[in-house]
């Protein structure tokens, strides 16, 4: 669990140090591509769970993942293309995906009761981080009102997701 919440927090720290070290907050083209990347991190680790999961109760919190998150990250390619802005990768989108994806390959080598407390655990953690960041660097830096208030609207869905995630992990054992 440790190694799982380290990874998640590895993602608000990434971050607030690229924002330090470049002293300077990321632009509107960089935030939307963190934020697409993190809802695609997001979708990619549903899509698992729906496939090894048997619990009920962790596939439907998984068809929700992936819905919402696919409704998000639509809505954000609607919002770029009407803006004309193109996504600008950068060391922090590559930095979630690096760290997304080690933690696939943990999650992977799991089956059954482990792997339901192992993706959730980690989906309350992930939501944790990925909430805090959008508070704290992507929404104050954002310079387009839209773009603003997609991800707000966002921090307000994912906060729920948060929630859902810690009664969810408070039930399985």
């Amino acid at each position: 669990m440790f190694k799982r919440i380290l990874g998640a927090t590895f993602i608000a720290a990434s971050l607030g140090a690229a924002s330090i070290a470049a002293d300077a907050k990321p632009t509107d083209p960089q935030i939307a591509h963190i934020a697409y990347t993190a809802g695609q991190i997001d979708i990619t680790a549903a899509e698992q769970a729906l496939k090894k999961s048997k619990n009920p109760e962790v596939v439907e919190f998984a068809k929700t993942m992936e819905r919402d998150h696919k409704a998000v990250n639509d809505q954000a390619l609607a919002l770029v293309k009407k803006l004309k802005v193109t996504p600008e990768d950068n060391e922090i989108s590559q930095s979630l995906s690096t760290q997304a994806n080690k933690e696939l390959k943990t999650l992977d080598a799991l089956d059954g009761a482990a792997f339901d407390k192992a993706y959730v655990e980690n989906e309350v953690a992930y939501h944790k981080s990925v909430n805090d960041a959008l508070a704290k660097v992507l929404i104050p830096s954002a310079q387009n009102e839209e773009l603003k208030s997609l991800l707000e609207t966002g921090l307000t869905l994912f906060k729920q997701h948060q929630t859902h995630a810690e009664h969810l992990a408070s039930m399985i054992k």
